[in-house]
């Protein structure tokens, strides 16, 4: 099953394949399961459990350094609930190490065997 999900209503978006930069893994999107509601409309959400579960930590904005945040030093899955943009994602502080993008609406459910399977160190907005 695919790790890469996407939270939306266009059921032809959600069942197009996504090749992830950075990862080099073909993947399908498929819809979001409800576990991924608390997040905030405009956030970038952490979770230490796979698919969305437990309480997301969430960001607004670029970020240096999220390992200073349980949630995104030890996340299981993350989520782009942004408004407008992607999320550039890295593996270490202050955009450095492997980077990734995460589409607006799209999850990560499970982090194991990805470069983020230690955590997200930083984050930046793009494509705004």
């Amino acid at each position: 099953m695919s790790r890469i999900m996407f939270k939306g209503k266009t059921a032809a978006v959600a069942a197009g394949a996504t090749l992830l930069a950075g990862l080099g893994l073909g993947v399908v999107a498929t819809p979001a399961q409800a576990a991924w509601s608390d997040c905030d409309s405009g956030a970038l959400c952490a979770y230490t459990e796979t698919s969305g579960g437990g309480t997301p930590g969430q960001v607004w904005g670029d970020n240096g350094d999220l390992r200073q945040y349980n949630k995104f030093d030890n996340a299981k899955s993350l989520y782009n609930n942004g408004n407008y943009c992607d999320v550039a994602l890295f593996t270490n502080t202050w955009f450095r190490g492997t980077g990734q993008t995460l589409h607006r609406g799209y999850v990560l459910r499970d982090t194991d065997g990805t470069a983020y399977e230690n955590g997200v160190g930083s984050n930046i907005w793009t494509n705004c």
